[in-house]
């Protein structure tokens, strides 16, 4: 299968380095220092089954030098990826698809805006890795999976040929019943682990033996609960509970991604976390108070690391 990988970090180059690892097709959009790694020294992965380079490998900053693909994964950061989507439109050929796996309940929906609908699935993954060097991607915990499906819920062969071409590759790939669920039980945990670890500069293992941050934890996971299932969204009736167990299996040294990038001075992905739940909350008429506390305790480094700038695009969330 021909794949553009959009990102070449933790995520896109963990997956798509597994990909190409089994002999698909795969190209990945880089740039900087991370191109740079690639076209020199290979991809290198590091996991249980030990260290690889994958030498050489197919990357470039030009999507129009690939020309259109099957499916098109996005792997950047949730708060760059319009404009990814808007800068790998030469990519995209007449059945071309794309599938995001990244975090953000409203990346779907961001995509979709740019590609059009019928060319968006919905996805999503769960890994702990990170890029510790351009082009070198380590795994840390868990088995990595895939879960992306259509985002109206139909059965579709481009879904089904993505997941044997995932698993094939030896990747955990799921096509759940319902995509949005799917997507929001992943918000359960992500965004209130991420916000209240970002707060107190604190491991999994750390905040969960906590039992005032524990609580806090679970308190955001509620109020993220009740938002989803006021939008329609068809989570099981012990999401909560199975949201905090999965905390607990953890490897206790784990922290986040969006965690990390703010401790680092980095842009984050706060607002497509935090915000997008403040916004969906004003929209829906649900109060979200301790996501709200969480956002607004995190904004001040938020905007410094962006230059004093807003926390990601100009919108409302009240």
């Amino acid at each position: 299968m021909r794949i553009a990988v959009v990102g070449a970090g933790a995520v896109g180059g963990y997956f798509g380095g597994r990909l190409a690892e089994a002999g698909e097709e795969v190209v990945f959009l880089a740039r900087g220092a991370t191109l740079a790694a690639l076209r020199e020294s290979g991809l290198i992965l590091e996991d249980a089954a030990g260290s690889r380079t994958l030498h050489p490998v197919a990357a470039t900053a030009d999507p129009a030098s690939v020309g259109p693909v099957e499916a098109v994964v996005f792997a950047t950061k949730a708060w760059q990826v319009e404009e990814a989507a808007r800068a790998a439109l030469p990519l995209f050929g007449a059945d071309t698809f794309a599938v995001p796996l990244l975090n953000g309940i409203e990346v779907p929906d961001r995509i979709a805006a740019v590609v059009g609908r019928e060319r968006t699935l919905g996805g999503l993954c769960r890994i702990v890795a990170e890029a510790v060097a351009p082009g070198r991607i380590r795994h840390h915990a868990f088995e990595p999976t895939v879960t992306f499906g259509e985002l109206d819920d139909r059965p579709s062969e481009r879904s089904q040929r993505l997941r044997r071409v995932f698993s094939a590759a030896g990747v955990k790939a799921q096509i759940p019943e319902s995509i949005h669920a799917a997507i929001w039980g992943k918000a359960l945990f992500i965004v209130p682990t991420s916000a209240v670890g970002a707060i107190a500069r604190a491991t999994v293992g750390e905040m969960r033996a906590q039992p005032e941050t524990r609580r806090l934890i679970e308190e955001a996971t509620a109020e993220i609960d009740v938002l989803a299932r006021a939008r329609g969204v068809p989570l099981t009736d012990d999401a909560v509970e199975r949201t905090m167990a999965f905390l607990d299996s953890l490897d206790p040294s784990a922290t986040s991604s969006m965690q990390r990038d703010i401790e680092a001075g980095r842009p984050s992905e706060l607002d497509a976390q935090c915000g997008a739940v403040l916004r969906l909350a004003r929209e829906t008429g649900v109060e979200t108070p301790v996501v709200r506390m969480l956002h607004a305790a995190l904004l001040p480094a938020e905007l410094r690391a962006r230059g004093g700038g807003r926390s990601g695009p100009p919108r409302a969330a009240g």
